[in-house]
C-alpha cells in the first residue's frame, strides 16, 4: 500500500480486510509506545487490564482486521500525549482514555478471548481468575 486511503480487498471479498497504511503507522506506534506507558501507570487506572487484553487481542492473527482497527485506534487514543483531557490531571486524566476503551470494547469486546485477558493478566502481575476463585 503506498496510498494512505488505498485499502486493498483480498479473497475477492466485497469488503475491505486490510488496514489503511494510516492505521497501520498508528498500530507500530501503539506496538511502541503502549507497553511502557501501562506498565508505568498500570497501578492508578482501574481499566488496566482491559487495555492489555485488548493489546493482545489486537496482536492476535486470529482478530479480524475490523476488530483490529478499532482496538488499536483505541490503543493510540491512550498513548497519545495530547488527547481531551491531560493525563497528569488527578482524578480525571484517564477518565477520556477509559471512555474511548469501553466504547471499542462495546462493539469489539467479544473478540477478546480467555487467553488474551490470561496473557493480560500475567503482564500485569495480576493472579489467574481461575486461581484467585481457589
Amino acid at each position: 500500500m503506498t496510498d494512505p486511503t488505498e485499502i486493498i480487498i483480498e479473497n475477492g471479498e466485497s469488503v475491505p480486510t486490510a488496514l489503511p497504511l494510516a492505521t497501520e503507522r498508528q498500530a507500530k506506534r501503539t506496538r511502541r509506545k503502549l507497553l511502557p506507558k501501562l506498565l508505568r501507570v498500570a497501578g492508578r487506572i482501574p481499566f488496566a487490564d482491559d487495555l492489555a487484553a485488548a493489546y493482545y487481542c489486537a496482536l492476535d492473527a486470529q482478530t479480524p482486521r475490523k476488530v483490529k482497527f478499532i482496538l488499536f485506534a483505541a490503543l493510540g487514543y491512550f498513548v497519545l500525549p495530547i488527547d481531551a483531557i491531560p493525563d497528569v490531571l488527578a482524578g480525571l486524566g484517564y477518565t477520556d482514555d477509559a471512555t474511548v476503551l469501553a466504547t471499542a470494547l462495546g462493539i469489539v469486546g467479544t473478540h477478546i478471548q480467555d487467553h488474551h485477558r490470561l496473557a493480560a493478566r500475567r503482564l500485569l502481575g495480576l493472579p489467574d481468575k481461575a486461581s484467585a476463585k481457589a
